[in-house]
């Protein structure tokens, strides 16, 4: 509950990124990116994520270069990109920073550490990539990571962001 109509801190409409606000038209996949040895654990939830068929498969991520996942992407040359669908919402939020979890983003989940970073046993699509370069990107950093492995499960109901929040297609 809230006692204002819109967001109290939303500039204007006609003051707003032009580029952002097309950008928010652009429904994109929602995904948590882990990276990190047992003991540092990273996770970020991506909406900027592109995958690129080739002879090897890239992946491409969008990434807020003051967090800790860029970091652990950093030291470690690794990621695991896991797709969320519509049962995934908190975790996103969690991953997001928008709800808070007791003891960390990882505390009481089911994790397997593996060769590419922690491994999120609900989430059954994941590609697991090995970074070849990490560039600035306007506001973002820009990781571009050769696929190395793909895990594809079932999912009836992907989780999608657009226009600032998350949404579904069922």
């Amino acid at each position: 509950m809230t006692i204002h109509d819109e967001h109290p801190f939303m500039p204007d409409p006609e003051d707003r990124d032009p580029v952002r606000r097309f950008r928010g038209r652009l429904a994109m996949p929602v995904t948590i990116v882990t990276s990190g040895p047992p003991g540092s654990r990273a996770g970020l939830t991506v909406s900027s994520v592109l995958v690129m068929e080739g002879d090897p498969g890239e992946v491409l991520l969008l990434i807020n270069p003051n967090t800790d996942l860029w970091d652990a992407v950093a030291d470690t040359g690794r990621l695991v990109v896991h797709v969320c669908s519509s049962e995934h919402r908190r975790l996103a939020e969690v991953f997001a920073g928008r709800e808070p979890r007791p003891g960390g983003m990882f505390a009481g989940l089911a994790v397997t550490d593996g060769e590419w970073g922690p491994v999120l046993d609900g989430l059954s699509n994941r590609i697991h990539a090995t970074v070849t370069a990490t560039d600035p990107a306007g506001w973002s950093g820009m990781v571009r990571g050769r696929v190395d492995r793909v895990e594809v499960g079932g999912m009836e109901d992907p989780l999608l962001y657009f226009r600032g929040r998350y949404r579904t297609l069922g």
